[in-house]
């Protein structure tokens, strides 16, 4: 999958506290991790929607991530939240994530990620339309 860019990410995370900046950023070489691994010609495109950094991608379901200062301690990763995504994280990692809801996985600044299984959750969301119909979306 090709990856396009977008510096006004990098800037959008630079606005907040380093600790959150290195999280997030974090998150987002996962995100372009996955995509380099997913065998499609589609492209993944980085930008801002409501504020937030978003990865778009023709077979996908956009996902987002943010920090909000009303939760300090935490910054979490989107979905679209009539797609099946967060029900299917729910079942698979219900162990290993804290959920908002049918849209998000919460992360807390202070905890390791558990980086496999967040990147299986990255590769549900951004072949979502590929898998929809799947039960547990092909996991």
């Amino acid at each position: 999958m090709d990856i396009i860019e977008n510096t006004f990410v990098k800037n959008l995370f630079q606005q907040y506290p380093s600790s959150v900046c290195q999280k997030l950023n974090n998150l987002r070489d996962l995100v372009f991790e996955v995509a380099s691994e997913i065998e499609d010609k589609a492209v993944l495109e980085e930008t801002i929607k409501w504020g937030e950094a978003s990865y778009v991608t023709k077979h996908g379901s956009t996902l987002r991530m943010d920090w909000k200062k009303n939760n300090p301690s935490q910054y979490a990763m989107y979905f679209h939240c009539k797609t099946k995504l967060v029900d299917t994280f729910k079942e698979l990692y219900y162990d290993k994530f804290i959920f908002e809801g049918n849209r998000a996985i919460v992360f807390d600044l202070k905890d390791q990620l558990p980086v496999n299984e967040l990147k299986h959750c990255i590769r549900l969301s951004l072949t979502y339309h590929k898998v929809k119909n799947l039960p547990l979306l092909g996991a």
